[in-house]
């Protein structure tokens, strides 16, 4: 069975929160692909939707089906390469919210744990000693009922790496239809896994940015 057998993508105009000759950055709704699959139904997603706006538009980076938040097009593809380097050496910084089962300490941690695909469920990952390095940072925010809203500061940028890390964790974020209880995953509409900030320098004047996308993720889901 697909992964997007039932892929409904949703509906509405992009939300652009940057834009310059350069890149576009744009708040990624939950449910849209960032980038279309292979099968006709699987056409419609976030890049598709930013080219029919902008011809030019180059994918930087991705965020899980399910993940909210910033995301980078290029629009030359000189901005392409220069975006794509500041990915790959790791001067991005990232910063993602997520809610999460259970009660998490109070105390700040670190995550290094390698993942690998598994090759019996595609596209799960796994905790694997073979595997890629991965690191993420954490912090407890708040605490409501039997949840927690966490910050994560993802070091590297592995697959599904938030959402294994958090699951090994024992604390599986709410809405994960592939690394939390059937309960946990029904405790929630979507994925609550949202990328809040993102920080990079201007392909061409070398600038700081950051770019965020905070506010509408934290009042919909809890009172935080």
């Amino acid at each position: 069975m697909s992964a997007y057998q039932f892929y409904q993508p949703p509906s509405g105009s992009l939300q652009i929160l940057y834009q310059d000759k350069d890149l576009l950055v744009v708040n990624k709704p939950s449910g849209l692909l960032t980038n279309p699959g292979r099968a006709l139904e699987l056409s419609d997603s976030l890049l598709s939707r930013v080219q029919r706006e902008f011809p030019t538009a180059l994918l930087v980076h991705r965020l899980d089906l399910g993940t909210s938040g910033v995301v980078v097009f290029a629009l030359r593809r000189k901005a392409e390469r220069e975006l794509k380097r500041q990915f790959a050496e790791r001067l991005v910084k990232k910063r993602y919210l997520a809610v999460v089962a259970g009660v998490m300490s109070a105390e700040p941690g670190e995550i290094n744990l390698p993942l690998s695909a598994d090759p019996d469920q595609a596209p799960k990952q796994r905790v694997d000693a073979a595997g890629k390095p991965a690191q993420t940072f954490y912090q407890r925010i708040a605490v409501r009922q039997d949840c927690s809203l966490v910050e994560l500061r993802p070091v590297t940028g592995r697959s599904h790496q938030l959402r294994v890390h958090l699951a090994a964790l024992g604390h599986p974020i709410l809405g994960d239809n592939f690394y939390a209880s059937p309960e946990q995953a029904a405790a929630a509409p979507r994925l609550l896994l949202h990328a809040a900030e993102l920080r990079l320098q201007q392909p061409y004047s070398q600038q700081p940015l950051l770019f965020t996308a905070d506010t509408d993720f934290v009042s919909a889901n809890g009172n935080w």
